[in-house]
């Protein structure tokens, strides 16, 4: 990979972790629901030109995906970002969804899997519940719940978002929009008040919208394109690993801006999680770099 194209995805990793402390403190400002209803207007009116029709049978698809990636992975995570007192616990609980995404794979997919990338799993799982132990984690187990709900809307989605067939990742972004916005604003009228609050949000605490326009512009438009650009130039899974850092960027920030402090056990639960994940990504990596008459031991 050459170094420009490392260090944009180093960039993209410090917008998607930024993302997290960026959302974390709108969410104090603006209900959470509403938060991620404005958020994918603002993408769908900035990007909506780049619709385009999807190939026949595949609606129902894409609303679905549409509604597990968008509409419930957002909503979720944002909710216990505004529930939580840190930023740290969410941001490594998150990545669970690789695994959850893993065993949707097997389970609908009817993908096979070894002892290797079952490890890989078990690890990642056992890592969540270490980090359950942690005081922090016990004083706000409805953070948990809502992070773990989100991991798992997001590991749907993208179990989904496979069986999709020629749909740029842009065209997907808008459709995403398009399609999250109808539950998320019926979300927002049964469990807040989005038009008192969007007006305070006006009136009291108008940076908020420096917060929507960061999480639309750079962590979905800017980010997401950019990731996009390169993976049509270099194998996802070399990108992968790199995207590990993700998590760790999003708790060092937390514990610079924020005041995060982790203890040990969500320190050691997080980086069990996260050696899980890597290890389920390198195996993806090898299945998909070893020649085809090789006997599978994954």
């Amino acid at each position: 990979m050459p170094l420009s194209h490392f260090f944009l995805l180093v960039m993209v990793c410090f917008v998607w972790a930024g993302n997290f402390i960026i959302s974390a403190w709108a969410v104090q400002y603006m209900a959470p629901i509403t938060y991620t209803m404005v958020r994918f207007l603002l993408v769908f009116l900035m990007i909506f030109p780049l619709l385009r029709r999807p190939a026949p049978g595949q609606w129902w698809g894409l609303i679905v995906t549409c509604w597990c990636v968008g509409a419930l992975h957002f909503a979720f995570l944002f909710m216990a970002l505004g529930r939580s007192t840190d930023v740290s616990s969410v941001a490594l609980l998150m990545q669970v969804y690789i695994p959850i995404s893993t065993v949707f794979a097997v389970v609908f997919l009817g993908e096979r899997i070894g002892w290797r990338t079952s490890s890989g799993i078990a690890l990642s799982f056992g890592g969540v519940l270490v980090m359950g132990f942690d005081p922090l984690i016990l004083a706000q187990l409805d953070v948990l719940a809502l992070v773990l709900l989100s991991a798992t809307a997001l590991g749907a989605g993208t179990i989904l978002m496979r069986r999709l067939k020629d749909i740029q990742v842009m065209n997907f972004q808008a459709w995403n929009a398009l399609f999250a916005f109808p539950p998320l604003l019926v979300l927002a009228f049964w469990l807040e008040s989005p038009i008192e609050g969007i007006q305070a949000s006006f009136s009291e605490h108008p940076m908020v919208w420096v917060g929507v326009a960061y999480s639309a512009v750079m962590a979905s438009i800017v980010g997401h394109g950019t990731f996009y650009w390169l993976v049509q130039r270099h194998e996802v899974n070399r990108l992968l690993p790199v995207l590990l850092s993700i998590p760790v960027l999003a708790v060092l920030m937390g514990v610079i801006f924020w005041g995060d402090r982790p203890g040990p056990r969500l320190l050691l639960g997080g980086a069990l999680v996260l050696f899980g994940v890597l290890w389920i990504t390198l195996r993806m990596r090898w299945r998909r770099t070893v020649k085809p008459d090789a006997p599978p031991t994954a």
